[in-house]
């Protein structure tokens, strides 16, 4: 078992979840082939939720929670936010921002200035994977858990398909 903020989070509000371990390469960064992992447990490679880190002009970060493929749409997260420039968050900027490694962010349990952005395609999945906030494991959780735990995030279509 792991423990993280993550983990309590989940624990404290009694939502069940499974761990998902994801094999480390040689050189400690996740395994490429993460949608084979999954599919050889019976999981959606599909529902592993995306956690985008941008900075704004004004200097704010906003993550984006999405599932699946889709890229982001930029147009519509500056009008959204307000914002007449948007950038992605620079590769020290994410672990400084959000207290967790590059590809260990979760979309919850993050500091509160960090705005959270849930993209609809969230609900299209029963099950979704998220990061746990340690390297090497993820959480499976109902999407309905995970939508309830982020009710206060904005919600809306963030991605092109």
């Amino acid at each position: 078992m792991i423990e993280s903020a993550v983990t309590e989070l989940l624990n404290t509000k009694n939502i069940a979840f499974d761990v998902v371990e994801i094999p480390l390469s040689e050189d400690k960064k996740p395994i490429r082939n993460l949608e084979e992992l999954l599919q050889s447990e019976g999981r959606d490679p599909n529902s592993v939720v995306r956690s985008l880190l941008f900075k704004t002009k004004s200097a704010d970060f906003v993550l984006l929670a999405v599932v699946g493929s889709g890229r982001a749409d930029w147009a519509v997260l500056r009008k959204h936010l307000g914002e007449r420039k948007l950038r992605m968050a620079e590769f020290d900027e994410v672990s400084e921002a959000t207290g967790y490694v590059v590809g260990a962010v979760p979309p919850i349990a993050l500091p509160n200035l960090i705005r959270v952005l849930v993209d609809n395609s969230i609900a299209d999945y029963e099950h979704v994977i998220i990061s746990s906030g340690v390297l090497g494991y993820a959480l499976s959780l109902a999407s309905s858990d995970l939508l309830t735990l982020l009710a206060d995030a904005d919600k809306g279509q963030f991605i092109k398909e």
